[in-house]
């Protein structure tokens, strides 16, 4: 299982550019992350959302959107969205073991840029095109 959160200012949400070294490396994405035993799909998308950019948000901040089921040709996974709006950008610290670059995209720019596999279906769902 893995949680994500569209983290949005206006029109514009938050994309990753993940490092080489990494699954699905030099694409971009939104924060996200495998769920740890024990955890719940919110606590793990509050604790990767820290890891991964520094950010520490309460439950009440994110929003629940949907669940989707994502089938790769390895392996298959649950993958849980949630959002959460901001009135401004809050300040982005990089894990740089995890991401060498950010970006905030409205939807038609993000659906150029080089997405991680599936993310567009994902970004489809949520905005629209």
């Amino acid at each position: 299982e893995v949680a994500s959160c569209f983290l949005e200012v206006g029109d514009r949400f938050l994309l990753l550019h993940r490092q080489d070294f990494k699954s699905e490396g030099n694409k971009w994405g939104v924060p996200a992350g495998k769920v740890e035993p024990g955890e719940t799909t919110e606590q793990a998308l509050l604790r990767e959302i820290q890891e991964e950019i520094g950010l520490e948000l309460s439950r009440e901040r994110v929003e629940f959107f949907d669940t989707v089921y994502v089938r790769y040709p390895d392996y298959d996974f649950v993958y849980h969205m949630f959002r959460a709006p901001f009135d401004q950008e809050p300040e982005i610290a990089l894990n740089p073991g995890e991401h060498k670059d950010f970006r905030w995209a409205s939807t038609p720019e993000a659906l150029v840029m080089n997405l991680v596999r599936d993310e567009a279906a994902c970004i489809r769902l949520l905005y629209g095109e």
